[in-house]
């Protein structure tokens, strides 16, 4: 009898060792004449179990983790599904609480399917999406968006479905659909996740856009440290084009869209929808001043829909299974889901998607586990590296967009980075102020010269020159920066600086 055996092709499960473990199952099983399918599926997002053996028995599959090259001999000599008895094992991976207790959406086929098999997307409600779409007319798409409430997920969280809108109504012989790929924040994964464990779903989702607002013609910008995605990418658009899903003619309508892989500057300001659009263009990624906003005048000048990976591909499922069921979920103005990635000192690092509305407590301590360390936990940054630094007083507020708004914070991409007791918040809010003097584009003078002088500052302060005045000073120019900035770089570089300094006054010598 065959046996199904999966294992990540996921970039951190390669990272420690999954291709060595998929080498070493491939070679036992022709030893021992043992006929096996060996699928290189995406990754559950369960990192800390890594590389994650999955196995198909008639009960389901079942887990071992975190499986070594040298450990894989002795799963096969216990009966590989039937080796419950094994130190590694995990049992049926639906069952892990880690995974069971999460409301999987837009990651409902993560670490299921294979992610360049076209039928298995297919089998899993793959297209579903985009043929419902065929049927509507692009108002009745966008409207669907819009009930949806589905807000974008790369961090300003504006309404996706009135970008789309403003992006139809502009009278245009071209229009274009841009997803945002430069996952450059720290602590975050998801897209890369998305890119590399699904990537029909993306494209899926980019169709869609692109039928409603009348585009014919999409690019992803994927960041260049991203080559497993890229090439994953390039192959999965290829893969549909063949099959009609892209190209002209979607699946025998008048419907036309054509997708390219642009592969990221290195720079972490391209992740600023404008730059990127420079980039894009062959220049030197450099904010653009606004108005006129992309979605009227963006790539080439065109009106231009600009989404990043979890918001595009957020659209299939709201095509699919309507808008009612996605609002479902979530909280005020908060709707769906968020994949919210823990990293950090966390003892169960990985994704976990779930409904807005869960507290930062529940999600850092009975998802991950508190910290690896096993020391307290200090702060924890929410929001990628120009997040605030949230205090203990603070992690039973609930995350959504408008609770974090209201206390000075954003959940931006999802990005949750935990830093135990040892933490310096002195030296964190340095190191906000030296990333934006280091990635800056120089266009504006409040990030470019602010940074700077902010690095400065800070070092007065950790050396007590003048201390309290030079904290005022510091204030000022946090100030400065916030409302003087040309983009959210040098507006949220005060961010972590701010909370760093009001929640932990002690690390600078203030108490």
């Amino acid at each position: 009898m065959n046996t199904t055996i999966y294992v990540s092709r996921d970039s951190a499960a390669m990272a420690v060792g999954a291709n060595r473990v998929a080498q070493k199952i491939a070679a036992l099983a022709q030893l021992n004449n043992i006929e096996i399918s060996l699928v290189r599926n995406g990754s559950r997002g369960l990192f800390w179990l890594e590389p994650l053996v999955e196995i198909s028995t008639p009960q389901g599959r079942v887990a071992f983790g975190p499986v070594t090259p040298e450990s894989v001999a002795s799963i096969f000599e216990q009966g590989l599904g039937q080796a419950i008895s094994h130190p590694l094992y995990l049992g049926l991976t639906e069952e892990i609480p880690f995974l069971k207790n999460q409301e999987r959406l837009t990651f409902a086929r993560m670490g299921i399917t294979d992610p360049l098999s076209l039928s298995d997307y297919e089998e899993h409600a793959g297209y579903e999406g985009l043929r419902r779409a065929l049927t509507l007319s692009g108002t009745q798409i966008i409207q669907e968006v819009l009930d949806s409430g589905l807000r974008g997920r790369g961090g300003a969280a504006f309404p996706a479905g009135i970008k789309w809108k403003t992006v139809a109504n502009t009278a245009s012989h071209q229009r274009y659909i841009v997803c945002n790929a430069d996952e450059g924040d720290s602590g975050t994964f998801s897209d890369r996740m998305t890119m590399e464990g699904d990537p029909f779903m993306l494209i899926e989702g980019m169709t869609i856009a692109g039928i409603a607002t009348g585009a014919t013609q999409g690019y992803i910008y994927v960041r260049s440290e991203y080559p497993h995605a890229i090439a994953t990418l390039t192959t999965a658009i290829q893969i549909a084009e063949s099959a009609g899903l892209l190209g002209r003619n979607i699946l025998g309508t008048e419907h036309g869209f054509s997708l390219q892989v642009r592969k990221a500057a290195g720079s972490y300001v391209c992740g600023e929808e404008t730059a990127m659009l420079e980039s894009i263009e062959g220049r030197r990624g450099i904010v653009r001043a606004k108005p006129p906003l992309p979605a009227v005048q963006g790539l080439f000048n065109q009106p231009t829909v600009i989404n990043n990976v979890i918001t595009l591909a957020s659209v299939p499922i709201i095509l699919s299974k309507g808008a009612a069921f996605y609002k479902g979920y979530g909280v005020g103005r908060s709707l769906g889901t968020l994949p919210f990635q823990l990293a950090g000192n966390i003892k169960q690092g990985g994704l976990v998607e779930k409904a807005f509305g869960l507290t930062l407590r529940d999600l850092v301590f009975n998802f991950g586990g508190g910290a690896r360390s096993g020391r307290p936990i200090k702060a924890i940054q929410v929001g990628g590296p120009l997040g605030t630094y949230i205090p203990e007083s603070q992690w039973d507020v609930p995350l959504d967009y408008e609770a974090y708004l209201s206390m000075g914070g954003t959940l931006g991409h999802g990005g949750i980075v935990v830093h135990d007791e040892t933490a310096d918040m002195s030296k964190l809010a340095r190191y906000a102020m030296e990333f934006c003097a280091l990635e800056s584009c120089g266009k504006c003078t409040p990030c470019r010269i602010g940074s700077t002088r902010g690095v400065e500052v800070l070092d007065k302060i950790s050396e007590n020159q003048n201390r309290e005045q030079q904290v005022v000073l510091l204030r000022d120019l946090c100030n400065t920066m916030t409302y003087g900035s040309l983009c959210a770089m040098g507006a949220m570089t005060p961010n972590p600086v701010l909370s760093a300094l009001n929640h932990f006054p002690k690390d600078f010598g203030l108490v």
